[in-house]
């Protein structure tokens, strides 16, 4: 599982080198492919290649940078103009309105980019979320993409302190949620665990809730602003999952969790 890349083509390159390049693993990656990074065009061509290639190895979710309004703010439509037109930024923005928003790992692991939603009470309600659709600025499909994580807090509380996803836009949609919602979800639908991305964390992985949710970044040195290590997270066929590091020095090491 790899969380986001952000245009940083050369570190997912890496990843696939520490991880086994496809059809050697199987691989499914939470969002934020394009935007910042120079080289966004060709990190989501890579990732459709195989896509199409391995359908049945290669999964693709969709993040919050997947649409119109952050490619134009935050450097893909930019890019798209200046290399080619705006037309193949049009296409990328169809591709991207059919990515799924979240996925389920042998019933035991929920997969989505950002987080939770006080709306969610069955997972049946992301199936039921029409495609191709663009991200609303609230609800259930905004929140799976936006939500972040808060030790501080029992419950929700609006997210609306800007809580870091990298983008620097300041406030931010979706909610923050605490412990205890996880503990609940996990309770609730018989999981052991929820796998997210969105937020910039140090060693490229980070546990809250008693180990109950995980944030997984994959951009090492995110923008050259960060100090950060990327990773990806392996899932064996029991469920143990181990972290592959890959710091922003480019030296690549493993730790086992």
């Amino acid at each position: 599982i790899c969380g986001d890349l952000h245009g940083q083509y050369y570190d997912l390159l890496r990843l696939f080198e520490i991880g086994g390049f496809p059809p050697e693993a199987n691989y499914l990656f939470m969002g934020n492919y394009v935007n910042y990074g120079e080289q966004s065009l060709e990190t989501i061509c890579l990732l459709l290649a195989y896509k199409i290639k391995y359908p049945e190895n290669f999964f693709l979710l969709r993040g919050s940078h997947e649409t119109g309004r952050k490619t134009r703010a935050c450097g893909f439509y930019d890019e798209c103009k200046r290399r080619y037109d705006i037309t193949i930024w049009e296409m990328f923005l169809d591709c991207f309105n059919y990515l799924p928003l979240a996925s389920v790992i042998d019933d035991r692991i929920f997969v989505a980019h950002g987080g939770l939603s006080p709306e969610l009470d069955s997972l049946e309600q992301i199936k039921r979320i029409g495609q191709p659709t663009d991200i609303p600025n609230n609800g259930l499909m905004c929140d799976l993409l936006y939500s972040n994580p808060d030790k501080d807090i029992s419950g929700w509380n609006v997210n609306d302190d800007g809580s870091d996803d990298g983008s620097g836009e300041g406030n931010v949609p979706g909610f923050t949620f605490g412990p205890d919602v996880v503990s609940k979800f996990l309770k609730k639908h018989d999981m052991d665990l929820i796998v997210r991305g969105h937020q910039v964390v140090e060693d490229g992985y980070e546990f809250f809730a008693n180990r109950q949710l995980i944030t997984i970044f994959s951009a090492p040195n995110y923008r050259g602003k960060y100090v950060n290590a990327g990773s990806i997270m392996s899932i064996d066929e029991s469920l143990l999952c181990s972290f592959q590091v890959c710091s922003s020095n480019t030296n690549i090491t493993s730790d086992l969790k």
